[in-house]
């Protein structure tokens, strides 16, 4: 079997997909000055961006990996999700508190997602 990367760069690709399963590395912000509720519609336009790239779509997902920098946001965070994911698709999900790499980033999510 195949193994298909998208968008390699340095450390990481965007995407990587096997046997008809694409699992996204852990996507953020590019602007870092918005709240989490911002950062958050940046962190799931970048996965439908993704995902489509690999030719599957949100409905698909089957994980889903958030981090946050305070589990306090997590009510913010939950709104765009919730305005965000198919509520026929529910995926399994974990949001956990963490620090992330930059002190700027409020939101980090990666997913898992059938083909």
């Amino acid at each position: 079997m195949t193994i298909q990367r998208y968008n390699p760069q340095k450390i990481l690709c965007d995407a990587t997909e096997y046997n008809g399963i694409v699992y996204t590395a852990g996507q953020v912000a590019t602007d870092l000055s918005q709240d989490v509720r911002g950062q958050t519609e940046q962190v799931l336009k970048a996965i439908d961006e993704v995902l489509a790239q690999a030719g599957t779509a949100k409905s698909k997902i089957l994980s889903a990996s958030i981090w946050l920098s305070d589990i306090r946001n997590r009510e913010h965070m939950n709104k765009v999700w919730l305005a965000w994911v198919d509520p026929d698709n529910l995926p399994a999900r974990a949001t956990v508190e963490a620090k992330l790499a930059d002190p700027r980033m409020l939101v980090e999510i990666a997913v898992i997602c059938a083909k």
